[in-house]
This record gives C-alpha cells, sequence and structure tokens, in this order.
C-alpha cells in the first residue's frame, strides 16, 4: 500500500484575529503527506530552498514519510503570506515562488507505481508531466484552485479528463462549470470522465458524488479554529491515504475515505502548521471517526 503525493512545499507567514506567525512550514504536499501518513506509506515529491531548515526535513524522517522525491536547489523556498479576516477565507499578501518557479516534478522509480497518486494543487502542466511519467497507479486524485480555473482552464481540462478523482470547492466547480447550481456543476466535471468528484464546503462540510451516488458529510465539530491553512490538503492526504491503505476504490470506501479526510482536517485547523496533525495518534482517529459516523448513522 502506498500514496505519492506532489505538490508544494513553503514557508508560511500567517496573521489571524488573534495571532500571527512567520516561515512555519505549509505547502499542499507537507500537509497531503503528515495526513496521508497515518494510513499508509508516503512518498513526498517536491522542491526547496537552501534555505529550508533541517528541523522540517527531520520531521518527514520522523515521520517516516520518504523524501527521495524532495530536492534541495540553490535559491530561496516557496513563501506565501496570507491574513485571515476571519476564518473562513484567507487574504493573499505576499507570493514568493522562489525555487518553485522552476519546479520539474520528478518521479523516482518506485513511485512510478503505486496504489494512490494525488496530484497537490499546483500548476496543471506540472500535473500532466506527472501524469505522463506513471507506468501504474490504481487511482489518482487531483486538486487544483480559482487561480489555475481562471488562467489556464484548457489544461487544467486535459488534466481532469485523466483523473479518476478531483478535490475542488464549491465556488472553484462553479467557477469550472460556469454554473450557479452545484448539482449541476458536479454533473459538468463528471461528464469529462472523471470517476468521483469531492466538493469541499468549508465548514458545512463536503460532498462526494459519482454518476450513480451521491454523500454528504459534515465536519467535525471544531470549538476553536486557529488556522484554517492547509485544511483542504490535510483532507486530501487523510482521504487518499485511506483508499491506498484499504485498496478498494468502490463508492462505500470512498465514503469512509471522506470521514478519515473529514477527522484530519479537523485537527490540522486546530493550530498554526502541522503543529497539532503531526501529534495525532491512530487511536485519537479512530475514536473520532466512530463519533463522526455515529452522528450521521453511517
Amino acid at each position: 500500500m502506498s500514496l505519492v503525493v506532489i505538490g508544494s512545499i513553503a514557508l508560511d507567514t500567517i496573521k489571524t484575529p488573534s495571532e500571527e506567525v512567520e516561515d512555519v512550514l505549509g505547502g499542499s504536499a507537507i500537509y497531503a503527506s503528515i495526513a496521508g501518513k497515518y494510513f499508509t506509506e508516503v512518498s513526498i515529491i517536491g522542491v526547496v530552498g537552501e534555505d529550508f531548515p533541517q528541523a522540517h526535513i527531520d520531521l518527514l524522517n520522523k515521520k517516516e514519510i520518504n523524501i527521495d522525491g524532495l530536492v534541495r536547489v540553490a535559491g530561496k523556498t516557496f513563501r506565501w503570506s496570507g491574513e485571515y479576516l476571519n476564518l473562513n477565507q484567507a487574504k493573499t499578501l505576499d507570493t514568493q515562488l522562489n525555487v518553485f518557479a522552476e519546479f520539474k516534478p520528478i518521479l523516482t522509480q518506485d513511485c512510478k507505481t503505486n496504489n494512490v497518486t494525488l496530484l497537490g494543487n499546483i500548476h496543471p502542466a506540472l500535473q500532466l508531466e506527472v501524469l505522463d511519467q506513471i507506468d501504474c497507479s490504481d487511482l489518482i486524485a487531483m486538486d487544483t484552485m480559482n487561480l489555475w480555473i481562471d488562467m489556464t482552464k484548457p489544461e487544467l481540462t486535459k488534466v481532469i479528463k485523466r483523473v479518476d478523482l478531483i478535490f475542488i470547492n464549491e465556488d472553484e466547480i462553479k467557477m469550472y462549470a460556469e454554473k450557479s447550481n452545484i448539482f449541476e456543476a458536479i454533473e459538468f466535471v463528471l461528464d469529462l470522465g472523471v470517476k468521483y468528484v469531492v466538493v469541499k464546503r468549508g465548514e458545512y462540510g463536503a460532498i462526494v458524488a459519482s454518476k450513480e451516488d451521491l454523500f454528504f458529510v459534515p465536519v467535525y465539530p471544531v470549538r476553536k479554529v486557529v488556522d484554517p491553512t492547509g485544511a483542504g490538503d490535510s483532507f486530501a492526504g487523510g482521504f487518499t491515504g485511506y483508499l491506498a491503505k484499504m485498496k478498494k476504490y468502490d463508492f462505500e470506501t470512498i465514503k469512509q475515505a471522506t470521514i478519515y479526510g473529514t477527522i484530519t482536517a479537523a485537527n490540522n485547523i486546530q493550530s498554526f502548521s502541522v503543529e497539532n496533525l503531526q501529534h495525532l495518534t491512530e487511536t485519537e482517529i479512530e475514536n473520532m471517526s466512530n463519533e463522526l459516523k455515529e452522528w450521521i448513522k453511517i
């Protein structure tokens, strides 16, 4: 069982109504990898600069995440700065791509054959480069964002047509499909050939859809949200990690994966960076998932 995660690795500066942190560990590949590792073996593909702290590499090693595909090159690490005026949406203050601007994802030989591949929220052209390198993957999932929908829609459509599952939030899927109704938008994306559409709805949970089935899951109640950064990536990591563990990709297993993704995301938002996420235990995840299943009776 294995999960390969391709995405950004960043140093984030984040301001919320109550606190501010500077140059903390972030990036889609980081959140997804740490969340996914609770369920399966994980390999990470990404790039960092000379300034990337050794402590973060040590953390990935401690979590036993395979970093053979993580490269360090001359220059500075990708940096993102954002502010939450409320905890529902971030305002980007600064983006410095740095070494990420020249990132060319190269899969190691072991990563070309795996159970699940997760294409993190990166440029669709890079996602296509990864797809061309895969020899065999039981399920390929992708994430995206409004920037790529706005700037690179034709390339994004090529990616969607080649994957099995897409993670996308409610505003983005409506934007992509040019539909005001979420269910019309979901149908539009399914018609492109993707098997599963997972719509992230923030505090309202998620919708999972296939051509034949539909499933709704609420959020796990968190009484104090510290930082929502990486919530969607943690959701995707827990979700795909569970699928890789089970080696089953039917809708019933997809429903269970949604539960586990919800739990990893709920833990992520309770701290800045991966501070809370990295200290989870499998017992805590199971207890929380059982609570959520009991509440929704599945």
